[in-house]
């Protein structure tokens, strides 16, 4: 029985992942019972023993990409600047290897055509990730380890979009590779407090 039970649960993440991808290649339009079936190899009926109706799916991909970004918040013991790099990074990969997840969050059409409470459901993921960057920014601005001449709400959606970025570009391929490294550290440096420049020492008049 516990067998059968893991072979349901893995069978439950492997259509939710499938419908993912086609909504990241094909749009949410294009999920169907049909076009699912025929992307893990099932007839459709198959799917209904998982699933009791294609919002059902629905309501299991949402909690797929809760699950998912959820793991890529990190630990709290960690300096502000730290989690905040560790987040940028775990994020990015995550969804770069789902990239189902962002049409999801970042498309009111897609949102739309959620069941009311996934759509809910993904604004709050969106809130929360809002948050968390915000308040990473704020204690490193208190901690004096990223500039202040800016507020941590006006270089929030910086960071974030700068983790959607990196999630399109993801990529095995070196070039790509060394790219988002750049970008990273481009994105850093442009957080961290300015050098002080100095002014440039007047001549003589004599």
């Amino acid at each position: 029985m516990a067998d059968q039970r893991r072979s349901s649960e893995d069978r439950q993440a492997e259509l939710t992942d499938a419908a993912l991808h086609i909504i990241a290649t094909q749009g949410i339009a294009a999920l169907t019972t049909r076009s699912l079936a025929a992307r893990v190899g099932l007839s459709t009926g198959a799917i209904f023993k998982h699933f009791a109706s294609l919002d059902a799916l629905l309501d299991a991909v949402v909690t797929r990409v809760e699950e998912v970004l959820d793991l890529t918040y990190p630990s709290p013991t960690l300096s502000p600047i730290a989690r905040l790099e560790q987040f940028v990074d775990a994020r990015s990969v995550a969804v770069g290897q789902q990239l189902g997840i962002l049409r999801l969050v970042l498309s009111e059409q897609f949102l739309l055509a959620l069941p009311m409470s996934g759509s809910e459901r993904l604004a709050a993921c969106v809130q929360k990730t809002r948050a968390f960057v915000t308040e990473c920014l704020r204690e490193a601005q208190s901690a004096s380890e990223i500039r202040t001449d800016l507020s941590a709400e006006t270089l929030a959606p910086i960071v974030m979009g700068a983790v959607q970025m990196l999630a399109l570009s993801s990529s095995k391929t070196r070039a790509n590779q060394t790219q988002s490294r750049e970008v990273q550290r481009a994105l850093f440096a442009l957080l961290r407090v300015p050098p002080q420049v100095s002014e440039p020492k007047r001549k003589s008049s004599r």
